[in-house]
Parts: structure tokens; C-alpha cells; sequence
């Protein structure tokens, strides 16, 4: 008898270490060993996403992001999601554990006489047909994980879990690089209206001097028509930059959980330099992008619910119970004889279910082989937004440099332009076309100014986060 006992025990626990359905292993993905527009580049694998905003030099900036990633509702609801995924993990661990409810019941209860006195031999009186009954018992169940379902459960439930917080560090790395483009582009808008200022105040100065000298015979009238022209484009270019930061103003208050009309930032026409940032080889973004690794969480949760839809294929074992007390009429409910007792096992196992199992297996491979799919596709598309990212930061500088040559000269030709036309040599409208070249370098350099700051925000988003 013992040794049947040990033959059991054995056996059950070797049926308890099965695991049905296929194990998680990574696919291999075809990776990459240098950028296209920056190099191998090397850098060690540090965990992300670190405080790369901080990088700028920027002490307005380092306080907006704070501000966000305190007070964004989106980023709230993103933790609170974490929570949820990590309280699912809790139910769904509990299958794990025996399961002891407490049922309590009183119930009226009418019999039929008809039904019952046929029941009955002859001459045996009708018991009473109208009673009471009262119950209180203690349920229980325990099923036995012997291929895993419960297992595999958990274990997608933990996936699950892992994937809402590495998409809680995405939106913290995505909400930091919308504060910061939306900081230097609001500033780049500041240094955008500096130029168009200091262009107006010329011009100003132009139509009083056309004026002056329509006046005294000088010049026509169409040189003063024009230069009342040149200043009113500068005064709509000025509103127009005015609206746009206004809206880059207000989208900002938004993000850090501000209400736009007290939201404020101090108008300032100084960019910081952008900082240089440290090339990493492309097989790190699998570790570096919360994103890459949310996606693979995903496929973790997938896999695991392929082996919950396989074990439910194979029979289920459980000790069910369940005991008690239970009398009709509350005079002896505590007495001895109302003990009632019921356990032992029990074996459910699927025999026809019309072909729902299989369909359940079908879908839940089809799940993983979608989330394979987008796991893939989050890695093409971290690598497009590098080689992207740095393309844009080299193309922005290139584009600076040749704006301040354009800038030098363009200044020089304005100069040469009020000569000719103080010496007669040239006609106002030449003046007006050097001017208004000037100012459109001006503004082109003011943009790119910004757009490489923003270019590389985008790089450092890109790469998964910055370095300490």
C-alpha cells in the first residue's frame, strides 16, 4: 500500500513539472553592424531612459520635463494601467492555491404532494410538504496544474505586466522629447521674431526716410508705396510667428498638465548648442528602445497563452468538498446529525466541444504570429527613425553653415544696394529685394537653429534615451 502511495505521489509530480505548448525563445533578427549616416559608433549598454533632456544645459527645460512627467493625465493613465496589469498577475496566481468559500442558505421549499406520496409506499403518511431549509457549508476546490495552464497563465500575465511598464518608459522617453521640441521650437520662434523685429525697425526707418525725401523731390512715390509695403509684410510676418508660438505655448501647457491661459514661458532668443551625442551600434537598440522591449513582452504574453489553449486539451484534476451543516427547520441546525460531508477528486476532460478548442489554439498561434509581426516591424521602424534622425542632424548643420555664408553676403549686397541707390546708380526696388533677401536668411537660420536642437531630441528619443 505505501509503495502505491509513492508510485502516486511520483507520478503526480512528475505530471506537475509538464508544461505544455512551445517555450518563449527570441527570434533571431537580422541586425545592422553600422549606421548608414553615422558610423559603428560604441558606447556600453546603460539602462534607458536616463535623464537625457539634461544634456542641453537647460535648467527651464530640465523643469518642464519634471513638470510632465509629474503632471501628464496621459502619463497617469499609462501608470495606472501598470498597476491594473500588475494586480491581473494576482488572479491569475491565485489558480495556483486551493479555493474555500462559505455558503450560507435559507430556503422555503414547497414539495408536491402529487409527486411525492406517488414516491411512497402504501400506507406511509405524506411528510410535511411545506419546510425550511438551512445550510451552511464550507466549499472547496483544487485543481491540480499538471500540464501547466495555470502555469502558462501566470507566466503571460507577468508578460503582460512587464510590456505595460516598459510602454509606461516609451511614453515617458516620447513625453520628454515632445517637451523639449516644443521648448526650442518655442524659442526658435523667439529668435525668429528678434529678426523680423529688427527688419521692421528698418523699414520703419525706410518709409520715414522715403517720405522725407518724396517730400523734398527725391523719390516718387511708388518708392514710398513700396517701402509702406515692405513694412506691412514685415508686421504680418511678425503676427504670424506670434500665433505660432502661441500655439507651441499652449500645447506645451498642456503636456505638463497646465492650464494654457496661466501657462507661461519667458520669451528668450537664445539657443543652446546642440550637444554631441555618442554612437551606439545598432544591436543595442534591442535593449536600449522600451518600445523594442515592450514588443517582446507582448510576444511573451502571446506564447504563453498558446500553451493555456493547448492545455485545454488535456483532462483537468481537482479535489472538490465540500461540508457542513444542513437540517429542515431551525430547531436542531447544531446538532450533531446535521453534519454533512462531501469530497474527493474529480477528472473533467473535453469530449465534444464543436471544435472550440481548436479554434482557440488557431486564434492564439495567429495572436503570437501578429505580435512576432510587430515586433519586427518595431525594430525596422527604431532603425528608420535613427538613420533618419541623424541624416536630419547632419543635413541642419550643413545647412547652417551654408546660411551664415549666405547671411554674410546677402548683408554685403545690402550694403552695396543703399550706395548705388544714395549715388543714384540703382532704383529703391533694388534695396527693397537686398533687404528682403537678408531677412529671409535671417529667418531660414533662426529655423535651423531650432530644427537641429529638435533634430536632435529626435536622435536621442531615437537611440532609446541619453547617457549619464
Amino acid at each position: 500500500m505505501n509503495n502505491l502511495r509513492i508510485l502516486c505521489l511520483a507520478t503526480a509530480l512528475t505530471l506537475a513539472s509538464c508544461n505544455v505548448g512551445p517555450n518563449f525563445k527570441l527570434p533571431d533578427v537580422l541586425m545592422p553592424t553600422r549606421w548608414k549616416n553615422g558610423g559603428s559608433g560604441s558606447v556600453a549598454d546603460i539602462p534607458v531612459p536616463g535623464e537625457w533632456w539634461k544634456l542641453f544645459g537647460s535648467s527651464e527645460l530640465n523643469k518642464l520635463v519634471d513638470q510632465a512627467l509629474e503632471n501628464n493625465q496621459e502619463l497617469r493613465g499609462a501608470l495606472a494601467r501598470v498597476e491594473t496589469a500588475r494586480a491581473l498577475v494576482g488572479t491569475q496566481q491565485a489558480d495556483w492555491f486551493p479555493q474555500l468559500n462559505m455558503k450560507n442558505g435559507m430556503n422555503y421549499e414547497r414539495l408536491s404532494s402529487i409527486a411525492t406520496s406517488a414516491n411512497l409506499p402504501a400506507g406511509i403518511a405524506l411528510p410535511e410538504t411545506q419546510r425550511r431549509r438551512f445550510q451552511h457549508f464550507l466549499e472547496l476546490g483544487w485543481e491540480f496544474d499538471l500540464w501547466g495552464r495555470v502555469r502558462r497563465g501566470v507566466e503571460g500575465s507577468r508578460a503582460s505586466q512587464f510590456a505595460a511598464m516598459e510602454t509606461l518608459a516609451a511614453q515617458r522617453l516620447t513625453l520628454a522629447a515632445e517637451v523639449a521640441r516644443l521648448y526650442f521650437l518655442t524659442h526658435s520662434l523667439d529668435l525668429q521674431m528678434q529678426v523680423v523685429r529688427s527688419t521692421q525697425t528698418w523699414r520703419e526707418e525706410a518709409v520715414k526716410l522715403q517720405e522725407s525725401r518724396f517730400k523734398g523731390g527725391l523719390a516718387n512715390e511708388m518708392d514710398v508705396a513700396r517701402a509702406t509695403t515692405e513694412l506691412e509684410l514685415a508686421r504680418n510676418d511678425h503676427a504670424a510667428l506670434e500665433r505660432q508660438r502661441g500655439n507651441a505655448e499652449n500645447a506645451l501647457a498642456v503636456i505638463c498638465g497646465e492650464i494654457p491661459s496661466t501657462f507661461r514661458i519667458a520669451s528668450s532668443a537664445n539657443l543652446p548648442a546642440p550637444p554631441k551625442v555618442p554612437g551606439v551600434l545598432p544591436s543595442t537598440l534591442l535593449q536600449r528602445r522600451p518600445d523594442i522591449r515592450a514588443a517582446e513582452q507582448k510576444m511573451r504574453e502571446a506564447n504563453a497563452k498558446v500553451g493555456v489553449s493547448k492545455a485545454a486539451f488535456f483532462p483537468a484534476f481537482s479535489i472538490v468538498g465540500s461540508g457542513g451543516l444542513e437540517s429542515i427547520g431551525a430547531a436542531n441546525f447544531y446538532d450533531s446529525r446535521s453534519r454533512v460531508l462531501s469530497i474527493g477528486p474529480s477528472m473533467t476532460l473535453p469530449m465534444f466541444q464543436g471544435g472550440r478548442l481548436r479554434a482557440n489554439l488557431k486564434a492564439s498561434k495567429a495572436a503570437y504570429d501578429e505580435t512576432l509581426a510587430g515586433y519586427r516591424q518595431s525594430i525596422l521602424v527604431a532603425l528608420q527613425e535613427v538613420e533618419d534622425s541623424m541624416l536630419d542632424a547632419r543635413a541642419y548643420a550643413k545647412q547652417a553653415r551654408a546660411l551664415d555664408a549666405a547671411i554674410a553676403s546677402a548683408q554685403d549686397t545690402q550694403r552695396l544696394a543703399e550706395l548705388r541707390y544714395q549715388k543714384g546708380l540703382a532704383s529703391y526696388f533694388e534695396v527693397v529685394d537686398a533687404n528682403r533677401t537678408v531677412l529671409n536668411a535671417k529667418l531660414l537660420a533662426a529655423q535651423v537653429e531650432g530644427q537641429r536642437l529638435i533634430a536632435t531630441v529626435a536622435m536621442l528619443k531615437a537611440l532609446g534615451g541619453g547617457w549619464k
